[in-house]
C-alpha cells in the first residue's frame, strides 16, 4: 500500500482531505446550527502554512478563492432587480457613506493619539467600514431573510459597498504616493461610464430578451459553457479596464437577471459557486498566522470588539432612521458588523503602497479573518439580546 500511496498526486490527496474535513466539520456545525463558512475557515487554519502546512501552493489556493468571489458577486447580481434597488437608494448610499465617514473618523481619532500618519488612519477606516457580502448573503439565505425588509436593506448597503471598492482602492493608491498613468485613469473612467450606461439602460428597459438563447434550452453541455462565459465576460472587461473583476461579474449578473431566457445559468453555475466560495474561505483561514495571533492576541481581540460594536451601532442607527423596527435594525447591524473580504484587497494595496507596515498588514489579516469567523456568533449574541429587551424595544 505504501508504494501505491506514494504514487498519488499531492493535489488529489489534498482534495480528498479537504472533502473529508468539510463533511465532518460541516456535520458538527449543522448540529450546532452554525453556517458552514466557519468550517471552511477552520479547515484553512488547520491545513495552511501556519497549521499543518498541507497546502504547498498558497498562490493557487488564493487564485481559486478569487474565482469564488467572482462567482459569488455574479450570483449577487442575478438576485438584484435594478428598479427595486434604485427605490432603496437612500438607505444604500447614505448608509454606506455614514459607515465610511464614521469608521474613518474613529480611526483618525485613534491615529491622532497613536501617532499614525493621515494615510494610515484613512485606509484603516476604509478597511473596517466594508462588510462581507460572502458571509452576509449566505446568512440571509440560511435565515430566509432575503425577501424581508431587513434583508433587502442590508443587501442594498452591501451592494453599494461593493461598488465603492473601486474609488476606495484608487484613493488608497493615491494616499500611498503612487501616481497612476493617464492611460490607467482613462480606462477606469471608461469602465465607470460603461457600468453607469448599463445601469441606466436596464433601469429604463427593466427587462431585456435574448431570444437566440432559447436554442440552448435542451443543450445542457453548451449551457454550462455559456453560463461560464456570462460570468467571466464582465469580470474580464472590468479587469482589463483596471477595476475589480468581481464588480464586473456583479454587473454581468444584473444583466442576466434582466433577461428572461437565462434561468438555467443559475442552475448550472450553482455547484461551481459552492466549491469556489468554500475555497475562498479556506484561503482566508490559511492566511491566519497562529504564532503572530498568539503573540498579539490582546491587541487583535480589542480591535475586533471595537469593530463589532462600532459597525453594530452605526448600521443599526442607519437602518432605524430609514424605517426599520428596532428588532430589524439590531439584526441588520449585527449582519453588517464584520469586516468584509474586499478589505483584504485594501490591506494588500496599502501594504504595497507602504501605508501600513508588515506588522499592520498581519494585524489586518488576522482581524478580518477573525471577524468573519466570529460573525455568526455575534449575530447569535444580538438575537439573544433582543429576546431580553422589553417588548417596546423589539418593535
Amino acid at each position: 500500500m505504501i508504494p501505491l500511496m506514494g504514487s498519488i498526486n499531492d493535489s488529489i490527496a489534498n482534495i480528498f482531505l479537504v472533502g473529508i474535513m468539510a463533511v465532518v466539520i460541516g456535520y458538527v456545525l449543522k448540529r450546532l446550527q452554525q453556517p458552514y463558512l466557519i468550517g471552511y475557515i477552520i479547515i484553512g487554519i488547520c491545513l495552511g502554512q501556519y497549521g499543518f502546512d498541507v497546502f504547498r501552493n498558497e498562490e493557487q489556493i488564493q487564485f481559486l478563492g478569487e474565482i469564488g468571489i467572482i462567482l459569488l458577486f455574479f450570483f449577487i447580481g442575478m438576485e438584484i432587480s435594478l428598479p427595486a434597488f434604485v427605490k432603496q437608494w437612500r438607505v444604500a448610499i447614505l448608509g454606506t457613506l455614514m459607515q465610511i465617514i464614521v469608521s474613518v473618523g474613529v480611526m483618525l481619532l485613534i491615529g491622532y493619539y497613536a501617532d499614525w500618519t493621515l494615510a494610515r488612519s484613512v485606509v484603516l477606516g476604509f478597511v473596517i467600514a466594508l462588510s462581507s457580502s460572502a458571509v452576509v448573503i449566505k446568512l440571509l439565505e440560511e435565515k430566509s431573510l432575503l425577501d424581508a425588509k431587513v434583508g433587502k436593506d442590508v443587501l442594498s448597503i452591501l451592494l453599494t459597498q461593493d461598488i465603492a471598492i473601486a474609488p476606495i482602492l484608487i484613493i488608497t493608491t493615491l494616499l500611498g504616493g503612487q501616481s497612476q498613468s493617464t492611460t490607467e485613469i482613462t480606462l477606469q473612467i471608461l469602465g465607470a461610464v460603461i457600468i453607469l450606461t448599463i445601469f441606466l439602460f436596464l433601469y429604463k428597459k427593466e427587462e431585456i430578451q435574448f431570444s437566440w438563447l432559447n436554442s440552448l434550452e435542451r443543450d445542457h453541455e453548451m449551457q454550462v459553457f455559456m453560463a461560464i462565459v456570462s460570468c467571466a465576460a464582465g469580470a474580464l472587461l472590468m479587469g482589463v479596464l483596471g477595476l475589480s473583476p468581481a464588480l464586473g461579474a456583479f454587473v454581468g449578473g444584473i444583466v442576466v437577471h434582466a433577461a428572461r431566457e437565462t434561468d438555467w445559468i443559475h442552475i448550472n453555475l450553482h455547484p461551481f459557486r459552492i466549491i469556489f466560495v468554500a475555497v475562498f474561505f479556506i484561503s482566508v483561514g490559511a492566511q491566519i498566522d497562529l504564532v503572530f495571533l498568539k503573540e498579539n492576541i490582546q491587541i487583535i481581540l480589542g480591535l475586533m470588539l471595537l469593530v463589532f460594536i462600532l459597525n453594530q451601532v452605526v448600521n443599526a442607527i442607519v437602518l432605524r432612521l430609514f424605517g426599520s423596527k428596532w428588532r430589524e435594525a439590531i439584526i441588520g447591524g449585527a449582519l453588517l458588523a464584520q469586516i468584509g473580504e474586499m478589505s483584504f484587497l485594501v490591506c494588500f494595496t496599502a501594504y504595497n503602497s507602504n501605508i501600513i507596515s508588515e506588522f499592520g498588514y498581519n494585524v489586518g489579516i488576522c482581524l478580518i479573518s477573525l471577524t468573519l469567523l466570529c460573525s455568526p456568533l455575534w449575530i447569535l449574541l444580538m438575537e439573544k439580546l433582543i429576546c431580553t429587551l422589553p417588548v417596546v424595544y423589539r418593535r
